[in-house]
């Protein structure tokens, strides 16, 4: 018996894993990323299709801690002080679009689709609420999260959050079932809770992890970790409120604990997981039955909604004062409904403000929005590439100078204080029309030019240029430049970046004249200053650094004759202690150990 309910509870696992390994890859490879690719394997194994799982709500409300994980990272991130500077995004930006949108998509269902009132109140709102997960995971994939424009996001969505609760509030006073008390009563619930938690986590928190620190055990604080994540989730869930907020207000109290890293480490492999089962969830729980009853209605409502919030989100963005590009990225976003829809559909499903068949319509409508959304991103980042802004911009031509420098950014802006501190006549081209309008502000005149197209090249006075020094982050680009460069332009010294020592060994055996890794000087600079802080002489740092650069030049050396493993005497390691306590003397820095 048990080894059937073990077999019951293995199978449906073994079967997501499987499905997400081979569909989110498969996605991410042909440019329609891993969350649409998660929506792909859930539909395909969920009872819609071939029915391998069949209780994908069950899932859904399981996998829905995946979300609460992510936002007590997110709050790990965000001090107290930082979000209390954030108020005025957060309470004003998100404020002002969630009433644009709520009302635009309100409007839209009594004018377009003859809804009554108070349910096309209900769907516009629920429809507002965009989705936690999806976006916070656009934003951490493409590096924005600690952005502006990527707090404005977060700004937006913690305020989206908040809303869950004075919506319960409204549909308690709609439905037909309750005395019209109750969403007062709601909101004092909730309110206390939010001051149980603030107190607790104000006051509670830090000595409760350093007593669990004590026991000096790995497993103790990571479960430590998980009970304050979901207690807090589960104490905002009983008052009424979203989890994900719980686990969010959770994290920012820990932000500012000495604790932080550790409980981030340890939290992180279960939010991975919990996440990406969530969107598998909702995949699953696409009803392609009602898709084929109502599949007219469904795409026309599908299409008025996003058109109404898609119009009201860039309107607010701009108002804001955003410019057209961050607009549309903003925009394509957060065209989607959320998670909380299907809370917010629930609870006015069982209260009586909407049928079952409204229910079930809504909600298959935040499904798709939620499916097509990186769609929607992909677009918008195809036309924001193809509709750059080139305002200030000037196209290199007839550039002359001694030396042509491609790529402006940090490294390269660093790269050109030394030449032009001797006079040098510089030629600068650079591909991102943002990045060349900043320059520009400083002072600086940069040419827009793609180094990698030969015309651009010449144009950019390659062919008179005495050195080409190339500052580019894109390893390929950099050896596509190199093998132009030495074909068309033999008499340039070519000096290029690499990205690293893989990227350094190719640049090295395709004979340009001068290569450097990004990082390698500053990282010799910070282990000088970490024995200078140790209280090492100079003439011992010196002597130090020397031999480390001796060891890496000839290790370097013998990978470019050989490969990735030649020249691993060269390197200095920590030995690992053998059998019996016996140590190794085998590098000069076991010796020093």
């Amino acid at each position: 018996m048990a080894e059937a309910s073990l077999g019951e509870m293995i199978g449906p696992a073994v079967v997501l894993m499987g499905a997400a390994v081979v569909a989110v890859p498969l996605f991410r490879r042909i440019g329609l990323g891993s969350v649409l690719g998660y929506f792909a394997a859930g539909l395909l194994v969920g009872p819609s299709v071939l029915s391998l799982i069949t209780d994908a709500a069950s899932i859904l409300h399981f996998s829905e801690l995946g979300v609460v994980m992510f936002l007590f990272v997110i709050g790990l991130e965000l001090r107290p002080q930082k979000l209390w500077a954030m108020r005025g995004q957060i309470f004003g930006l998100g404020c002002v679009q969630v009433a644009a949108a709520t009302a635009a998509l309100t409007l839209t269902g009594v004018a377009v689709f003859g809804l009554s009132g108070p349910v096309a109140f209900i769907a516009g709102a629920g429809f507002v609420l965009s989705s936690t997960a999806v976006i916070m995971s656009v934003l951490q994939d493409r590096g924005e999260l600690a952005s502006t424009e990527g707090q404005k996001s977060v700004a937006i969505l913690l305020f989206e959050d908040l809303m869950i609760v004075p919506l319960l509030a409204v549909v308690a006073f709609l439905s037909p079932l309750s005395q019209g008390q109750a969403g007062w009563t709601e909101i004092l619930v909730a309110a206390a809770a939010l001051v149980a938690l603030l107190i607790v986590g104000r006051w509670g928190l830090n000595p409760f992890f350093a007593l669990l620190a004590r026991a000096r055990t790995r497993e103790v604080l990571t479960a430590g970790a998980l009970l304050v994540v979901l207690g807090a989730a589960l104490l905002m869930d009983a008052a009424g409120l979203s989890m994900a907020m719980g686990a969010f207000l959770a994290g920012v109290m820990l932000s500012s604990s000495s604790y932080r890293h550790q409980i981030e480490s340890d939290v992180e492999p279960f939010r991975g997981l919990l996440m990406g089962l969530f969107f598998l969830a909702v995949g699953m729980s696409l009803d392609l039955s009602v898709v084929a009853a109502e599949w007219q209605l469904l795409l026309a409502m599908l299409a008025a909604f996003t058109v109404a919030k898609g119009v009201m989100v860039y309107a607010v963005a701009r108002l804001f004062g955003n410019s057209n590009h961050q607009a549309v990225h903003r925009t394509s976003m957060f065209l989607q409904g959320g998670e909380f829809a299907f809370v917010l559909y629930a609870a006015a499903t069982s209260g009586g403000v909407i049928e079952a068949r409204d229910n079930a319509l809504f909600v298959t409508v935040v499904i798709l929005s939620m499916a097509i959304t990186p769609l929607f991103m992909i677009a918008a980042d195809r036309l924001l590439r193809t509709g750059v802004s080139m305002d200030g911009v000037d196209v290199a031509h007839d550039l002359k100078g001694r030396m042509l420098l491609i790529g402006f950014g940090r490294f390269g802006q660093i790269a050109s204080q030394l030449l032009l501190s001797r006079g040098i006549d510089l030629a600068v081209i650079d591909r991102d029309p943002d990045r060349i309008r900043d320059a520009a502000r400083y002072g600086f005149k940069v040419f827009f030019g793609d180094g990698t197209r030969l015309d651009t090249l010449r144009q950019s006075g390659a062919r008179e240029a005495d050195a080409i020094m190339v500052c580019i982050d894109d390893p390929k680009a950099a050896l596509q430049i190199v093998e132009l460069a030495q074909h068309e332009f033999p008499q340039a010294k070519l000096l290029v970046r690499s990205f690293d020592r893989e990227h350094a060994v190719e640049l090295i055996r395709a004979g340009v004249d001068y290569q450097i890794r990004e990082t390698v000087e500053s990282a010799y600079r910070m282990g000088a200053e970490g024995l200078r802080a140790l209280g090492f002489a100079e003439v011992d740092i010196e002597e130090a650094a020397e031999d480390i650069r001796q060891r890496d030049a000839e290790r370097l050396s013998e990978q470019v004759q050989g490969d990735a493993m030649s020249g691993l005497d060269r390197l200095l390691t920590k030995p690992i202690p053998e059998p019996l306590g016996r140590a190794s003397v085998s590098s000069p820095a076991a010796k020093q150990n």
